[in-house]
């Protein structure tokens, strides 16, 4: 055992009041200059079970502490918060409540400064230096984007120096571009600064794109660790815990007799590994993809074909006040309209003015310049209590719509205020329909995100509106919450005229919508098919936009158009397979970790 090692032994941990222990006999070592991965459902105890490596539990969450948790050798339980954020650093989920200071040079240096380190102001400059932040040093942090801050709160961590780096959810909250940029700095961090990185991480294209080991954590216990390769076709035990694999070892492992199959027998985890494991489809002729016009069947769009549009944006400009500049526009000259039927993806860099547009839509704000008329109605002449009559906006944090004490209480709370004679039918009819009733006598802002983001979507479609506006549905949630959120939005469809859903989940952007439209520099710079969006490569780098795993595949095997699903990838390379006789006989077993191969085709 090495002295640098995080060692759990039989960790059993309870919140007080809670019926059950969060962790039971837990046990896991990570070893020194490891980058790994902590996946698990959402609620399995993940997070939980990296906050006793801090010394957040137990000694700012109590409860009953048993069994035995080591950092460097020093027992967790005998060392104070501040003593062992000397060794271990850690950025929270929620990164924004890391940020006490002012300015960014100022919560750089918060830490060192308070530990009474001399050289504060020399760790803030080469924390800075070391995540690309050392030009935006005098800034306000509130006028960062949420990457920026991201990148704040990590320089924080730095800042002190340590051995272990704790990240949860690097890429929540962030547009594609940050995300991987957070992911790049952890690298550098591992690679270049022999650092220890553990994440806790849902995405798993992430996981293994850049991690080495995977721990997954299961009711409470560590089920396993293992090599990233291994882990991600270990697929019986990630579908039964809600994580999703790649996309591409999901295609793999859909294609018939083994032929998604590596050489050494195992399902491909990256698009560079795929790109060798499946069959050719012929580069030089480009086949079509098996999917194209199958997610819009049935739902014709009045886009351009004269009809009314039910929202319209006419010459919108909108920003504002600054301490510095004074006034930061936000949306430019925006012209766009919405009509019945259509399924709307808002994509764009954080800050681009996604949820900008949204707020105007329902009324919460007007526009500076320009006309917002939804329905018919001008939102700057409409009270948005009115306007919430037909148009529904769902939080990027669902907890901030519940209000009572119960999901049934909160689904009804505002038709009742609004008088509404039918309100215990309607509330009834809306909880069967959204399969809510065994949650409705729960508290909303108890149950897990992805019940709270149907509950939320309950509350909104009580009151039978028109339109529905969407923020981040998919933020954070493991495989079975990002099913409810898909099955949500069909739901949704059949009710409803309009779903406007602001997303930096490409893959359900890709999945689900007709219509995307990509905001950034101010304004809309496209509006358009998925798939022409990411058939743009001037587009795509103008905006940072990263394509899917399946897309990006699609351009590698040149498949064309290109397949926007799993089940259209696997049906266009099964029709090219069965057409040149390509189908394998059969694969091997998966094997165990290959060191030097894995690294070397993920770096």
């Amino acid at each position: 055992m090495s002295d640098s090692d995080i060692v759990v032994e039989d960790l059993t941990f309870q919140y007080p009041g809670g019926d059950e222990p969060v962790l039971r006999d837990a046990n896991l070592r990570i070893e020194p200059g490891e980058f790994t991965a902590v996946v698990g459902g959402n609620g399995s105890g993940k997070t939980t079970l990296c906050k006793t490596f801090n010394g957040l539990v137990p000694h700012f969450f109590e409860g009953r502490f048993d069994g035995r948790v080591t950092v460097a050798g020093t027992d967790t339980r005998e060392a104070g918060v501040a003593e062992l954020s000397k060794t271990v650093g850690y950025v929270f989920q929620d990164f924004e409540n890391q940020l006490v200071q002012e300015t960014v040079r100022d919560d750089v240096e918060f830490a060192p400064l308070n530990h009474g380190l001399d050289d504060y102001a020399e760790r803030a400059t080469r924390a800075l230096e070391l995540v690309g932040l050392d030009h935006l040093e005098d800034r306000f942090v509130w006028e960062l984007s949420g990457g920026q801050q991201h990148l704040v709160a990590l320089a924080g961590v730095l800042a002190m120096d340590p051995e272990f780096v704790f990240v949860d959810e690097p890429a929540a909250q962030l547009d594609p571009h940050n995300a991987r940029e957070a992911y790049e700095q952890l690298r550098r961090l591992h690679e270049d600064h022999d650092k220890t990185v553990v994440v806790i991480e849902h995405h798993s294209e992430f996981v293994a794109d850049y991690c080495d080991e995977m721990v997954l954590v299961s009711e409470g216990g560590v089920a396993w660790k293992e090599p990233v390769e291994v882990g991600l076709n270990r697929l019986e035990d990630l579908q039964a815990h809600d994580i999703h694999p790649p996309q591409v070892t999901g295609i793999a492992a859909d294609l018939p007799d083994g032929s998604g199959r590596l050489t050494d027998g195992r399902y491909p985890v990256t698009v560079n590994e795929a790109a060798t494991a499946f069959p050719s489809v012929g580069r030089g002729e480009r086949p079509p993809a098996a999917d194209g016009g199958e997610r819009t069947a049935g739902r014709e769009s009045a886009t351009g074909a004269g009809g009314d549009p039910l929202i319209a944006l006419d010459g919108v400009g909108h920003g504002y006040p600054t301490l510095r500049e004074g006034y930061n526009r936000v949306l430019d000259g925006v012209d766009l309209d919405l009509y019945a039927g259509d399924r709307v993806a808002l994509v764009g860099a954080n800050g681009a003015g996604k949820s900008t547009l949204l707020r105007l839509i329902t009324g919460l704000e007007s526009p500076d310049e320009g006309t917002v008329t939804v329905l018919g109605q001008d939102t700057s002449e409409t009270l948005p209590e009115t306007l919430a009559d037909d148009t529904v906006y769902i939080h990027q944090n669902p907890e901030e719509m519940f209000v009572e004490d119960t999901v049934r209480k909160d689904v009804g709370y505002y038709l009742r205020n609004r008088g509404a004679e039918d309100a215990d039918e309607r509330v009834g009819e809306i909880l069967d329909y959204l399969d809510l009733e065994h949650l409705a006598e729960r508290d909303g802002r108890l149950l897990s995100l992805g019940q709270q983001r149907r509950a939320s979507l309950g509350i909104g479609l009580a009151t039978d509106p028109t339109v529905v506006l969407l923020d981040e549905p998919t933020g954070s949630l493991d495989l079975q919450s990002r099913r409810e959120v898909t099955g949500m939005l069909r739901k949704a469809e059949s009710r409803v005229e309009t779903v406007v859903v602001a997303s930096h989940d490409l893959q359900l952007v890709a999945e689900w919508a007709d219509r995307v439209v990509v905001m950034g520099e101010d304004s809309v710079l496209a509006d358009a098919p998925p798939g022409e969006v990411f058939d743009d490569p001037d587009l795509l780098a103008r905006t940072d936009l990263r394509r899917p795993q399946v897309v990006e595949l699609s351009d590698r095997l040149g498949v064309d158009p290109a397949a926007l699903t799993a089940d259209g990838m696997v049906a266009t390379l099964t029709d090219a397979a069965e057409a040149t006789g390509a189908l394998a006989d059969g694969g091997p077993g998966i094997p165990g970790n290959d060191e030097t191969e894995r690294r070397g085709d993920r770096r």
